[in-house]
């Protein structure tokens, strides 16, 4: 019997992993007065790499290397100067040599800004090749999460 090794996070599970706040800040808005598309992608980069230096921290495990592969944004409302932003990250799927991150951008006052998606590679950088996700993060990520998670898109 042939067993897969992809784990999917199913609703019932929890919310989020990870929460961070980011300010709205003038550069960040375009000429039509709203944060610009592009900028929703550093601020997912911000809280991932926030979220991976927590998780490394906690489970020791600081020797895996990955790269984006693709990222998807969904835009549900605009963000403005100064506002407060609450961006969500959780890990939702792994396979074998990639992984989901779902994320969710609200205002602190509970608006809904964006949902967005990026798969991420197991990488080795000096080979520039991918590799297997390795068994040690799955673990320490369910155990940090309390397993997969699904944000409330």
């Amino acid at each position: 019997m042939l067993m897969n090794n992809t784990h999917k996070a199913n609703k019932q599970t929890i919310s989020s992993a990870y929460t961070n706040s980011i300010e709205v800040i003038f550069r960040d808005v375009d000429s039509f007065g709203h944060v610009n598309n592009a900028v929703y992608f550093t601020y997912l980069e911000t809280i991932r790499v926030k979220y991976f230096q927590e998780l490394k921290t906690r489970s020791g495990i600081d020797a895996m290397d990955m790269i984006v592969a693709q990222a998807t944004c969904n835009y549900k409302s605009p963000a403005y100067i100064a506002e407060q932003l609450d961006i969500s990250i959780g890990i939702t799927r792994f396979g074998k040599k990639s992984f989901d991150c779902m994320y969710t951008v609200n205002t602190d006052k509970g608006r809904k800004i964006a949902s967005a998606k990026t798969i991420q590679v197991a990488y080795d950088y000096n080979t520039n090749t991918s590799v297997v996700v390795p068994e040690q993060f799955k673990q320490a990520v369910i155990e940090y999460q309390g397993g997969l998670c699904f944000p409330e898109m």
